[in-house]
């Protein structure tokens, strides 16, 4: 780095003039200039040599200082200066009372004060939100609704749950979901290009059911989209809308409120299938001769073909249909065959 080898150049220089000041007062006065000027260039070509040595020590820490402005914010300088300002005051305080005392010095001074910027400056960064705001007027995001992830968008059931009501408040796309969109539909990849192309079109059905809210927010420091969700459902406390399972558990990690619309599909998947194994006990006859009627624990009724035989006794029996009535569920069965043979 050409800054370090300057610097060092520039110290070998002054080292090199601060030795034939010494010299000088030893050496007669025809020498002394001859001295000085040769001790300078000897130090800086020293400093020049020694460079390289010093860029490999300081090297990764100046890549890590770098990187740690980088990642400052305004409203963290600004916090940290309040704090350093509140520090220095309140130093002068205790310094104009503590100025009395016999034991008093210059040393405790800059302790106190070095002690209460430590304090006062990690105290306001930490609170930068609430410092940081003297300084700096933030918008207002408005917050609450549901976030929609390109997967949920792209899968297109919400556009049913829209149709349906069960979709409150407002919905929210990101601007980096619609970029995410956008880039897939101008894939070269005909099955991204699919994709992307699905994802827009059901955007516009569903702007037609129920208002939009674009997101105009995005952070070029958070690696992955998902990062960025979860950010931004935490600044707005939003929900977040997906069937991404990965997301979801990530997000529920975070305190993020998550609906998944993959869990609400399992939830209401019936319990029962054709061809499951139930045992129950039969309790009453049905309306068909031989019919036997017996109840699940949540009051489903079962209505087991030939069932009367088994009556008052615990009988199992595999499920041949499962409807939906306008009473409630109602579930059909047989007998098993080990219980017909018995």
């Amino acid at each position: 780095m050409l800054l370090v080898r300057l610097l060092m150049m520039l110290l070998g220089l002054l080292a090199g003039y601060g030795a034939g000041g010494v010299l000088a007062a030893s050496t007669p006065a025809e020498t002394a200039l001859l001295s000085t000027i040769s001790l300078m260039i000897a130090g800086m070509l020293s400093g020049l040599l020694l460079a390289p040595r010093v860029e490999k020590f300081i090297g990764p820490r100046l890549g890590a200082v770098q990187r740690w402005y980088e990642r400052l914010t305004p409203t963290t300088v600004t916090a940290a200066t309040f704090g350093l300002i509140v520090a220095l005051l309140v130093s002068v305080l205790l310094a104009n009372l503590l100025r009395g005392l016999p034991f008093y010095s210059s040393v405790i001074s800059i302790a106190v004060t070095v002690l209460l910027a430590a304090f006062f400056i990690t105290f306001a960064v930490r609170n930068e939100d609430q410092f940081g705001a003297l300084a700096f007027q933030q918008p207002r995001r408005k917050t609450g609704g549901k976030i929609l992830d390109s997967n949920v968008i792209i899968d297109g059931r919400v556009l049913d749950l829209a149709r349906t009501g069960f979709l409150e408040g407002d919905l929210i796309i990101p601007a980096f979901i619609l970029r995410e969109l956008q880039t897939l539909s101008d894939s070269a990849d005909p099955q991204k290009r699919t994709r992307g192309k699905r994802g827009l079109n059901v955007l516009e059905d569903l702007r037609g059911l129920r208002p939009l809210r674009i997101e105009d927010w995005d952070d070029p420091n958070l690696p992955t989209t998902d990062d960025k969700l979860i950010r931004l459902a935490r600044e707005t406390q939003a929900k977040l809308l997906t069937n991404d399972g990965n997301l979801t558990k990530i997000a529920k990690l975070h305190d993020v409120q998550v609906l998944s619309i993959h869990e609400a599909a399992v939830a209401l998947k019936p319990q029962v299938q054709a061809g499951d194994n139930l045992t129950i006990t039969i309790t009453k006859g049905g309306q068909q001769q031989g019919q036997g009627v017996g109840y699940l624990e949540d009051g489903t009724m079962v209505v087991v073909e030939d069932g009367m035989k088994m009556r008052g006794r615990p009988a199992r029996v595999t499920v041949v249909n499962n409807v939906q009535t306008n009473v409630g569920r109602m579930i059909f069965a047989k007998l098993d065959k080990e219980q017909l043979s018995a």
